[in-house]
């Protein structure tokens, strides 16, 4: 039996454009209970994905350290304009310089097998679904070992 990601995948995407700041991708991450954002461009064409690591990156002490290190450099020993710091703050730092890109995306008639070996391959935990470049879905590991679970009978079959 082959299970197509169109029969698994979340249809209802919440999604982020490029200009999108990392607090607004923060706050839906957390509003719709997902752990990555597609980021898209104006038809809906994936870019690439931003996820809670990605975000959560930017709120390290190695990361803050590194910014604090390469603020000094610049500054030269010169206090730093409010402004301009307020200019490179969460509030102001965008998807586009924090998803990873090239999206990884496949078919709704991807097999979950295909699905999984792509999550693999990619080391990735979601897979964009898209109909003639569009995205139409996402599938997420947790959708693929559910639709596993729920279809292990059918799953393990043999096969002629």
């Amino acid at each position: 039996m082959t299970i197509p990601a169109k029969s698994v995948m979340t249809k209802d995407v919440v999604t982020a454009s490029p200009e999108t700041t990392i607090a607004e991708l923060a706050r839906r991450m957390l509003k719709r209970g997902v752990s990555a954002l597609p980021v898209v461009d104006a038809q809906n064409r994936p870019l690439g994905v931003v996820s809670e690591g990605d975000v959560l990156r930017h709120f390290s002490a190695g990361f803050q350290s590194k910014r604090a290190q390469w603020l000094h450099k610049l500054a030269e020993g010169e206090a730093m304009s409010s402004a301009f710091l307020a200019e490179i703050g969460l509030e102001h730092g965008k998807a586009s310089g924090l998803m990873h890109s090239p999206a990884i995306v496949a078919s709704e008639e991807a097999s979950l097998a295909e699905l999984s070996d792509l999550m693999i391959r990619e080391k990735i935990k979601h897979v964009l679904i898209v109909r003639d470049g569009v995205l139409v879905g996402i599938v997420s590991r947790a959708d693929v070992v559910r639709a596993v679970v729920e279809n292990l009978q059918d799953l393990l079959e043999p096969t002629v």
